[in-house]
């Protein structure tokens, strides 16, 4: 298990939204560090070529119009990169990145979200013909609207989205959705921890994360060689964020 990270993430003046609130990216870090002993890696920002496989130019424009946001706009892209050529080696991977991704559309973005990590990192894998089938787990509190509309023209990608208010039930549907796969390359997890109980979701607590990071681990190794990453995405109760962070880091390791 390898967790990708890198000191420019804590960096919070990049915008004012709930993601980028100071301290957010401590919380996860500072307790997998204590707790989880896992290597930590420093990603490279990503190449304007690689955002370009999922998004338009003219939004790539109005997102370098503001210098800060994207510079961290691409090092998150970066990272998500990172984690998924990690994963495509055969190790499983956490990517402590921000901004998030998963409503950053083709051609706009909202939510915090101003590239498509999860996208641009199935992409650039695609494009370098080692993956063609993929499935993408989004467990965020919000449907990730961004990935639906940026790998729309890849049907050999899936998404889920699950949608129970029951958490018994949501990790029902998450293995239903698991288990009627096939001709899957690598599994990848739009990891949000906003559904925690005490957070927007209300709804999972932290051994729920822990199952989520149990089932992806087990039908990547039954579908397609182990081959996983995880992307943060939302999770904002930050007394608990790290903890929550770590319990699914150890169900996915």
């Amino acid at each position: 298990m390898r967790i990708i990270f890198h000191e420019g993430y804590k960096d919070s003046s990049y915008a004012s939204d709930t993601a980028a609130v100071e301290g957010r990216m401590e919380s996860i870090m500072d307790l997998l560090a204590k707790q989880g002993d896992y290597p930590v890696l420093r990603p490279a920002a990503a190449k304007i070529e690689d955002v370009l496989r999922a998004h338009t130019e003219a939004h790539v424009e109005r997102i370098r119009d503001d210098e800060d946001l994207f510079r961290m706009a691409l090092l998150s892209a970066g990272g998500a990169i990172f984690a998924a050529e990690i994963a495509y080696d055969g190790e499983p991977t956490f990517a402590c990145i921000r901004p998030p991704g998963h409503h950053a559309s083709r051609d706009s973005r909202w939510g915090f979200c101003y590239f498509n990590n999860i996208g641009i990192a199935l992409l650039k894998l695609r494009s370098e013909g080692k993956i063609r089938g993929a499935f993408v787990l989004d467990f965020d509190a919000h449907t990730g609207d961004g990935n639906i509309d940026v790998l729309s023209e890849f049907p050999e990608i899936r998404i889920s989205n699950p949608v129970s208010c029951d958490a018994n039930d949501y990790l029902a549907e998450i293995e239903e959705h698991l288990s009627k796969l096939d001709g899957i390359d690598i599994i990848a997890a739009s990891a949000g921890f906003d559904a925690y109980e005490k957070d927007i979701g209300k709804k999972l607590k932290r051994f729920d994360f822990y199952n989520i990071g149990r089932l992806l681990k087990k039908f990547s190794e039954r579908l397609c060689n182990g081959r996983r990453f995880a992307l943060l995405e939302g999770g904002y109760y930050l007394q608990d964020l790290g903890k929550n962070v770590l319990a699914f880091c150890q169900g996915f390791e």
